[in-house]
């Protein structure tokens, strides 16, 4: 019997990675992707010897906009079709948009946004057709208001809740579920890439990146709409119904101003 096989982008590390890991232990064959090769082929050789499972290793950089394209290319010229697909990779950048890297701004559109968009549009069809599949798109809770200092990237994963909410209104009773993961700050390599070190919103209670995966494997897998990991981000998102508007830029704001150190 054939296993099923997920592709995770993003996979060398955090989020990503503990999802291959959860992914791997229950037996799903693996199509990996990342920028970093070496990284992403030594997990891959790991997860295949750990689980008896097959891995491929693909590194491609998402911010070219060629990229989506020669994946599924690539994914295809293996000979396995994508039963889960996890549009994990992405990346922020912190401080005040007018001082922002232009470049890196529209670098984090690219793989936020336009990536994700561009590789469901290339497996969702393969997966109708054949009345079966799984969609994973991993946003945040960055996506339910706007977010001072981290105005691109708060603004993307709005773009990722709203596409993967009403795609999976459009593919309901087909078979195939595509869910939306919203985890508040987690620790991984992501805060150090986008400059969040010093961030408030970083300090003390952050989540578990491997408890993160498992919530949002588990709910992909039951074809929930929505997961949003941790009960005090799901009080925090319903609280803010009940907000003013206007008070909540300023609320996020403060919560992300760097930390003033002492000495």
């Amino acid at each position: 019997m054939n296993r099923l096989c997920a592709l995770v982008t993003g996979a060398s590390s955090g989020i990503g990675l503990d999802i291959a890991r959860d992914l791997a232990a229950k037996g799903f064959d693996l199509i990996l992707t990342a920028r970093s090769r070496d990284a992403l082929e030594r997990i891959a050789a790991e997860l295949s010897s750990a689980h008896g499972i097959h891995t491929y290793a693909f590194s491609y950089d998402l911010a070219l906009a060629d990229a989506p394209s020669e994946l599924y290319d690539a994914v295809a010229a293996t000979g396995h079709v994508v039963d889960v697909l996890i549009n994990n990779a992405g990346f922020a950048m912190y401080g005040p948009f007018a001082d922002g890297d232009t470049r890196t701004g529209l670098d984090l559109l690219q793989v936020n946004v336009v990536a994700l968009t561009h590789l469901t549009r290339l497996f969702l069809p393969g997966m109708l057709k054949r009345g079966r599949g799984r969609i994973l798109n991993v946003a945040s809770t960055a996506a339910f208001q706007p977010g001072p200092l981290m105005a691109v990237y708060y603004a993307s994963k709005a773009y990722v809740l709203h596409f993967s909410e009403a795609i999976a209104e459009e593919v309901r009773g087909t078979g195939v579920t595509v869910t939306a993961l919203c985890p508040g700050a987690t620790r991984t390599g992501f805060q150090k890439r986008g400059g969040l070190d010093d961030s408030k919103l970083f300090q003390g209670n952050v989540l578990d990146s491997a408890a993160v995966a498992r919530d949002g494997v588990a709910a992909m897998l039951r074809g929930q709409m929505l997961v949003i990991p941790g009960l005090r981000n799901q009080v925090l998102i319903a609280l803010e119904r009940f907000s003013p508007r206007w008070l909540i830029p300023r609320i996020i704001r403060r919560m992300q101003a760097p930390v003033t150190k002492q000495g």
